[in-house]
């Protein structure tokens, strides 16, 4: 009998997963970019509008994973909500898109990391930022090659030093905050026309690209105990409480570094790397590098979560007969799917070489379109087609989220840049027709 997945993963682990994935690097490197998006602090607009999106759409998730709890998360809830004529192709097309945004998340912890070691190397340039991006993938791959039990205790372990790090900025802020610099509005802050839509749509997609993860554990429903309970647990619990941390994460930077400082980005080398910049500016350089490591522990932690659940996307997709047979193969015993794993984590150290604000406009556009709106569809079809279907966990308030999420969606990837719509709609175009081809 061929080796299988074994569930012992619980409600602890599962949060854990998803928080380490959610808070890792992404509030440190992306606060910069969510400032420039409307030109000052009231971009905090964009990253409110992107909590509403990911609640709506956590509650999603949350029926979906406990109605159907395997190995894949989206590529199983497409293939059952599209039905037998649709819902293969909607599942290629998820693994199709998933080949890309999958590995560039990834990455973004690796260049993330980069950017931070360059607090402690000044002179670091970019060849030396790729090769420290390379060592970090290969020891993500190497640890993550061992039995899923071991893991859930490395990832607590991970989880636990991710929280000690955002405490520490978020006490030091709340000790040393200045209203008068967080508040610090520039003049027309909120004039409502077109230009200040498109801005808030761009804070929204980094507030959003912040938020990732919170979904993390669906993609390893196959080894969660008591799933339908333990599912929407982690989910519900990780959003919110994440929430809460990015709220004091974002009001301790700006209250106390101006946002002149960093905003632009583009012009501000020293935003790379801005909550070192802050524990300098309270405490010295000597303390500023010790929290530089520990923002690279929470780093490392993001990038570890997003691997052990991704690896296992393309491995249910092979046991289903929709992607090569190859990403089906579970390690004999430490029972994993190692070649997925192996590849998936390959493929993510080679897209570290692209540019970070690259990675979240490519990344954001391509799951959207087929997970993030496919999900909304999957889920109304399922409730209509399909009512006596077992649903541990019910979305609160149908349908008033699914529609808020859609809304969401469709907004977000509106004011996207024209030409990063235009890469997502190709790269859809693309997958249909290498399904046909298939």
């Amino acid at each position: 009998m061929p080796p299988t997945l074994e569930r012992r993963i619980t409600l602890l682990p599962a949060t854990a997963l998803n928080m380490s994935n959610m808070i890792g690097i992404g509030p440190f490197i992306t606060i910069p970019l969510l400032m420039t998006g409307l030109g000052g602090p009231q971009a905090l607009a964009g990253w409110a509008v992107a909590l509403v999106i990911v609640i709506a759409d956590g509650l999603i998730w949350s029926e979906l994973g406990a109605a159907m709890p395997g190995s894949g998360g989206t590529y199983q809830y497409l293939r059952e909500g599209f039905g037998p004529r649709y819902g293969r192709l909607m599942a290629f097309l998820f693994i199709w898109q998933f080949i890309l945004s999958g590995p560039l998340e990834i990455a973004s912890g690796y260049i993330g990391f980069a950017n931070y070691a360059r607090y402690v190397w000044p002179g670091m340039g970019h060849a030396s930022g790729v090769a420290i991006a390379v060592v970090i993938g290969a020891v993500n791959i190497a640890l993550l090659y061992r039995r899923i039990d071991s893991i859930s205790r490395l990832t607590v372990t991970l989880w636990v030093g991710s929280l000690v790090t955002t405490l520490a900025v978020i006490v030091s802020g709340a000790l040393n905050f200045n209203p008068a610099i967080a508040f610090d509005l520039p003049p027309d802050a909120f004039s409502f026309s077109l230009g200040f839509f498109i801005g808030l749509g761009a804070s929204a997609r980094i507030g959003i690209y912040d938020y990732l993860g919170y979904y993390n554990i669906c993609y390893i429903g196959d080894e969660v105990q008591a799933p339908g309970r333990v599912i929407p647990r982690a989910i519900l619990i990780s959003v919110v409480a994440v929430a809460l941390i990015y709220a004091g994460i974002n009001l301790s930077i700006i209250g106390v570094i101006p946002w002149r400082e960093f905003v632009p980005a583009s012009a501000h080398p020293e935003s790379d790397f801005i909550v070192s910049v802050f524990m300098e500016r309270l405490y010295g350089t000597h303390v500023a590098t010790v929290f530089t490591a520990m923002v690279l522990w929470t780093a490392f932690g993001s990038v570890f979560a997003l691997l052990l659940g991704y690896s296992r996307i393309p491995y249910a997709a092979a046991l289903d007969g929709t992607f090569f047979r190859i990403f089906g193969r579970v390690h004999p015993e430490k029972h994993f799917p190692h070649v997925s794993l192996v590849i998936i984590g390959v493929i993510a150290i080679l897209c570290s070489t692209f540019s970070l604000g690259m990675v979240i406009d490519a990344l954001l556009t391509t799951r959207i379109l087929v997970q993030f709106i496919g999900q909304v569809v999957a889920v109304v079809r399922l409730r209509a087609v399909r009512p006596d279907m077992p649903r541990p966990f019910r979305m609160w308030l149908y349908p008033l989220p699914a529609l808020v999420a859609l809304l969401g969606w469709i907004f977000v990837l509106g004011t996207s840049d024209p030409l990063v719509i235009l890469f997502g709609l190709a790269t859809l175009a693309l997958g249909v027709v290498a399904f046909f081809g298939w």
